[in-house]
């Protein structure tokens, strides 16, 4: 692995030889990133993370021999394993989550995309594909709804999806922070609030750091409880 040192190792497995193609030249093309190796089947790629140690695989979900969810949970304590695939299906989001997955993204997502699930990993951070995030933060904030008492049963707190903030934010940082409940990546905030994606990166550092929230999928849990307490 590369431990900080040179570019970030990658092993892409996908049963499409264009999907592999793609990714690769997406991923050969930024300066920090390198593809060592494909694997057209979940098996492969198991074997050959095992014998080149990757720093990140990027695994579909639906391949031959072992699924990605397999691939996962075999390899998430060894390297950081981003599952990608055109299927968002809950069942799939909480497996890949509950086996240990660094990120969840659609193949529609985008190479931007792409390339910051790969470089948040590499943080220790978890990157959900927005779409996701917000049905996913969704469901959590219905089931909170779910398990308040009815009318009659006595006050009840709410009931949080993180901690409370620990330092009130700004203005601009509660702004982005909605943006990102909203679903919307950092290149879209940044052209929405016309500013860089550097900028947008700093205040969602400020913004997790003040929520005590480890990524977007903490951010917008913090919102959505918010907008649930003033319902």
């Amino acid at each position: 692995m590369s431990g900080g040192k040179g570019p970030v190792r990658i092993l892409v497995a996908d049963d499409q030889a264009d999907v592999r193609s793609a990714f690769r030249m997406i991923l050969d093309a930024q300066p920090d990133m390198t593809v060592v190796a494909e694997a057209a089947d979940g098996a492969a790629a198991v074997e050959e993370a095992k014998r080149l140690r990757p720093d990140v695989v990027l695994a579909d979900i639906r391949m031959p021999k072992l699924d990605g969810l397999e691939v996962t949970r075999q390899l998430a304590g060894q390297c950081k394993v981003i599952v990608v695939t055109t299927f968002d299906l809950d069942e799939y989001v909480h497996t890949a989550l509950r086996h240990g997955a660094a990120g969840f993204l659609l193949k529609r997502s985008g190479p931007v995309l792409l390339i910051e699930a790969v470089r948040a990993a590499m943080a220790g951070d978890a990157l959900i594909s927005p779409q996701v995030t917000v049905r996913l933060l969704r469901h959590m904030t219905d089931s909170a709804e779910d398990r308040r008492p009815g009318p009659g049963a006595g006050p009840a707190a709410a009931v949080p999806l993180i901690a409370g903030p620990v330092e009130e934010l700004t203005a601009r940082e509660r702004e982005i922070a909605e943006l990102v409940a909203d679903g919307a990546t950092n290149a879209e905030i940044g052209a929405g609030l016309f500013i860089s994606p550097g900028t947008v990166k700093n205040h969602l550092a400020n913004v997790q750091r003040k929520l005590g929230a480890r990524n977007r999928v903490g951010i917008a849990a913090w919102v959505w409880e918010q907008a649930a307490g003033n319902r």
